[in-house]
């Protein structure tokens, strides 16, 4: 295992809890990556030193501390830039790595399936791509003029030429799995399921919640990053409705941006879903900037529209009682209430305790994903109940003189698009009251 030295800065005393917490968290991914952490360094500064970012004094201090401790590495829990980076490393003399680095390789590591290390790739060129300039120096290409014809194209526009190839490759690969996900959607959208996608905090517990609820064999794993690649299952509700749980990839603190990206065609399985279910580890004290952090995702993938219900996960490791619930938001959209979606449900994943309360609450946010209507067809356009056949469930029909009356329980959308053909809903009398 390479050993290594943690490096962080906060520029305000108010963020000094918030630094040392993150460099625990960095302490995890290091350890995520196989690495073992000797030495932890944190230093307040007024802004990040252009040439080292820390002070020119605390970089001698690495230097030291390299030496003394023997340290393969150093890792900076922020984004370093090439310059600081190169200097860094000619100052301290061994390999430097900020927290950008450090995600991208536990997820190359962690990716198993083509797509997943496909967009892994995509992320490491992304962000390798403008950290090349500055690589070599008296770099010369072919040009007009005295003095400016070159020996031709150097290694370093070789490199860049060969690194945007490869990302245009890619991104036309990942294109053509998400175009194939896209048709797989589609055909379960012509059997109208909802959609519930588990989303939270990287270890936050979704695969053991995701095991719990389904009956699966997920990887479960006290790890960062367990989860790279999404599982979809069907599985029937109490009340006989059948759904389709989504796992996804854990979210983290200062998501670099290129992953965020790289991921987008994975995590449309969040944005199309119906119903979110934010797991979180209430064991842990940064729970609260652990959910800000998911939220600031979401955010990224524009699904803050979509009901959430929060799940407070690992309840079993609490000595007191469950945390109240964050302040409601205001309503967003007609017909969903993020005040009642919102509300907690206390779980423990592992030991199943608060499993039938939150089959409860997702059952009551699901009540709406279907709506029971009537409907008048008249006889020219009978393809439309091909269609309610195909997207809902036709309880009755009844044949009269300008169109076939039909009882049905299809999507809201199916609903709205119908609602020129809408009736008011009329109640069968029992045959010994006819």
């Amino acid at each position: 295992m390479e050993k290594a030295g943690l490096v962080g800065c906060y520029f305000s005393s108010r963020g000094k809890y918030l630094a040392e917490e993150s460099l625990q968290e960095l302490e995890a991914l290091a350890g995520a990556a196989g690495a073992v952490v000797l030495d932890r360094v944190l230093q307040w500064r007024p802004a990040p030193d252009p040439a080292f970012f820390v002070g020119k004094g605390k970089a001698e201090e690495l230097r030291l501390r390299v030496e003394d401790q023997r340290l393969d590495l150093l890792i900076f829990d922020e984004e370093l830039s090439p310059g600081q980076q190169r200097n860094l490393e000619n100052k301290a003399s061994c390999k430097i790595l900020d927290r950008t680095q450090l995600i991208l390789d536990i997820f190359a590591r962690r990716a198993r399936t083509r797509e997943g290390k496909l967009q892994v790739e995509l992320a490491q060129l992304s962000y390798l791509l403008p950290r090349l300039s500055g690589k070599g120096t008296m770099l010369s290409r072919l040009g007009g003029g005295i003095g400016t014809r070159g020996p031709g194209e150097t290694k370093l526009e070789m490199d860049r030429r060969r690194i945007r190839s490869r990302i245009a490759v890619l991104r036309r690969e990942i294109e053509h799995i998400k175009t194939h996900r896209q048709l797989q959607r589609s055909k379960r959208q012509g059997v109208p399921l909802p959609v519930v996608s588990l989303v939270g905090y990287t270890n936050a517990g979704k695969s053991t919640l995701f095991n719990a609820l389904t009956k699966a064999r997920a990887v479960e794993s006290d790890q960062l990053f367990a989860t790279l690649d999404p599982l979809l299952r069907k599985i029937t509700l109490p009340n006989r409705l059948e759904i389709v749980l989504s796992d996804t990839v854990g979210f983290v603190r200062k998501l670099p941006h290129d992953l965020v990206a790289a991921f987008r065609a994975t995590l449309e399985e969040v944005r199309a879903a119906d119903l979110l279910l934010h797991v979180i580890d209430v064991s842990n004290a940064g729970w609260r900037e652990q959910a800000a952090a998911v939220d600031d995702v979401l955010d990224q993938l524009e699904v803050r529209n979509t009901p959430v219900i929060l799940v407070y996960n690992k309840t079993d490791l609490l000595a007191t009682g469950v945390p109240a619930a964050p302040e409601p938001e205001p309503v967003r959209e007609v017909g969903a209430s993020p005040a009642v979606f919102r509300r907690p449900a206390p779980v423990s994943a592992k030991t199943q305790a608060g499993i039938p309360g939150l089959l409860v609450q997702i059952m009551d946010a699901l009540d709406s994903f279907t709506v029971r209507t009537q409907l008048k067809i008249p006889y020219g356009e009978a393809g439309l109940i091909a269609r309610l056949r195909a997207e809902g469930r036709i309880e009755s029909e009844i044949y009269e003189e300008d169109g076939v009356r039909l009882e049905a329980e299809v999507p809201h959308s199916t609903a709205r698009l119908l609602g020129d053909y809408r009736v008011p809903l009329t109640t069968r009398k029992p045959k010994h009251q006819e």
